[in-house]
């Protein structure tokens, strides 16, 4: 469920009232029985809930059931504030759902969005999901893909101040992005030979070290390295026209260096519908494309469609029939 006092009870409430989506997969909602029933009144949502226990996940199949893993109910918040209340609750949430996912009680996961100052109020010194989910399931290597409309990106770097980017790429670090990458399109979306395009950092692609080395001393001999384990991909390419070319079907996904390189091109393409899925967990785990979003949380105004579109890929990925 995310943070309580985000939008990720009113998000999960409206996703949870389609029919579309119940019909793609079998829900089960890690989080607090008693906001997502507050939730459902306050929207007037057609859905009821059903309390489980982690021993039998089992429950009506006209009802949606709720797992709150909490030794005591969820103290009183403040929607739209950040507390340690909450901060713990998301954290144990998390820990709930990857512990079912790897006793394979459930098939997959989908995380609704946290808040860091929260989780960190709290004691937990994680900057995200991915860092606290690798370090619950074990995982080595792990990267960040978001998906939207015809785009897939895998990044090189995330979270990082543009002034350190330039010294923080190396050989192996772009070379485990094509690595996370090409693992990313051929076990989650099966594609068997997957095409892979990786950008420049510079503009021209550095236009022979004119406009920076970075692309001769880093990312070409990074896909030569990837290459030679096995890992094809091309490049490095201008990421002007590589994006556009991807956009249109030229490449299965895009090795991007940074944040914005990618965010920028996909959420102009498919804001509000595109998706963050975590490549080289043992788990599958996918996630909304957004914040908590306390500005307007409680408002009953938030959009529920990555949530959507998250659980439609995450249903995909275990290869969910209904």
């Amino acid at each position: 469920m995310g943070d309580p006092a985000g939008i990720g009870p009113e998000v999960i409430v409206k996703a949870l009232s389609r029919p579309a989506v119940r019909r793609m997969c079998r829900p089960l909602v890690v989080g607090s029985p008693e906001v997502l029933a507050k939730t459902i009144r306050r929207l007037r949502a057609p859905i009821k809930l059903s309390r489980v226990l982690a021993q039998d996940l089992s429950c009506p199949a006209a009802e949606i059931p709720v797992l709150d893993p909490l030794a005591h109910r969820l103290p009183n918040f403040s929607i739209g504030c950040v507390s340690k209340v909450t901060g713990e609750a998301q954290v144990r949430y998390v820990e709930e759902a990857v512990r079912l996912a790897l006793d394979g009680r459930i098939a997959g996961m989908v995380t609704a969005p946290i808040n860091k100052e929260a989780i960190n109020l709290a004691g937990y010194a994680y900057p995200g999901h991915t860092e606290l989910l690798a370090e619950l399931t074990g995982a080595k290597e792990v990267g960040m893909m978001i998906v939207g409309g015809t785009l897939r990106f895998m990044f090189t770097t995330t979270h990082i101040a543009m002034k350190d980017l330039a010294a923080s790429l190396t050989v192996e670090r772009v070379e485990r992005a094509i690595r996370l990458c090409h693992e990313g399109l051929s076990r989650l979306f099966r594609i068997k030979r997957p095409r892979i395009a990786v950008a420049a950092l510079n503009p021209h692609a550095g236009e022979g070290g004119l406009f920076g080395s970075e692309e001769i001393d880093v990312i070409a001999p990074a896909i030569a390295s990837a290459k030679a384990l096995g890992y094809p991909s091309r490049g490095p390419f201008p990421a002007d026209t590589l994006i556009g070319q991807a956009s249109r079907g030229m490449y299965d996904a895009v090795v991007a260096m940074y944040h914005d390189q990618g965010l920028i091109a996909l959420k102009l393409a498919a804001f509000g519908k595109s998706v963050n899925t975590t490549v080289g967990l043992p788990i599958i785990r996918t996630s909304v494309d957004h914040g908590t979003a306390y500005d307007i949380a409680g408002k009953g105004v938030a959009d529920e469609g990555s949530l959507v579109e998250a659980i439609r890929l995450a249903a995909q990925f275990a290869g969910y029939q209904r």
